[in-house]
């Protein structure tokens, strides 16, 4: 199978199943330089699209989510491709605590919510991310220095809409070397469609809009 090309994957009901940003995220990695010594960090890993890939490169491969029905489907996952994987379930910092990878890889949620704190349980787990779409993501650019090796990458997908430049900055400001390698407009989803009158009220979104622009920043660490 080529790389950047997902293959088809369990999923349990509820659990997050690859869509335009996950392919998005396996183009990039496709792009990176992995081999056997290389540890992989996955954050958010849904069905275990992204660490599957990465392992099936010969990576040293550990994927984390909050959703212990993510955590059943990747081992799943991986048990049926034969590839081994770490899969752990909790926060990323609390399960990483001391732990330094090559490259971290993230798709978290970075849906903008009318709800201001994350969910705890069911399929929102996967997109909700407060009011302005950024609760996990600023985790995520505020944790990334200390869990990348010195020239450690990090490569992160998310939405125009939670504001790509900001995150640009936190990690600049962090010490990274940071900066958009990929850009992609995509039908909105059904998710954002059910929030439209509220994104438009919010000014995160025009009148008539249709298409959602996904970024791919990669981040490397000095």
């Amino acid at each position: 199978m080529a790389q950047g090309v997902l293959p088809r994957l369990l999923a349990l009901p509820g659990v997050y199943r690859p869509q335009a940003d996950t392919h998005l995220l396996a183009r990039a990695l496709a792009r990176e330089d992995l081999r056997p010594t290389t540890r992989v960090l996955d954050i958010g890993t849904g069905s275990g699209a992204i660490a599957l890939r990465a392992a099936s490169r010969g990576a040293k491969v550990t994927a984390v989510d909050t959703s212990w029905r993510a955590v059943a489907t990747t081992r799943l996952n991986a048990l049926h491709r034969r590839l081994p994987l770490r899969v752990l379930h909790g926060d990323f910092t609390a399960r990483t605590t001391g732990q330094r990878f090559d490259l971290v890889l993230a798709n978290p949620p970075y849906v903008p919510s009318p709800s201001s704190r994350l969910p705890v349980s069911g399929p929102e787990l996967a997109w909700d991310a407060g009011r302005n779409g950024r609760v996990v993501i600023d985790r995520i650019c505020a944790n990334v220095p200390v869990l990348l090796h010195h020239g450690g990458l990090l490569l992160m997908v998310h939405s125009a809409m939670c504001n790509p430049d900001h995150t640009l900055k936190q990690l600049t400001e962090a010490g990274l070397i940071a900066h958009i390698t990929q850009r992609e407009r995509v039908p909105w989803g059904p998710v954002l469609r059910s929030r439209r009158a509220w994104l438009q009220k919010q000014g995160l979104a025009a009148f008539g809009e249709e298409r959602e622009e996904l970024v791919i920043i990669r981040a490397q660490a000095l």
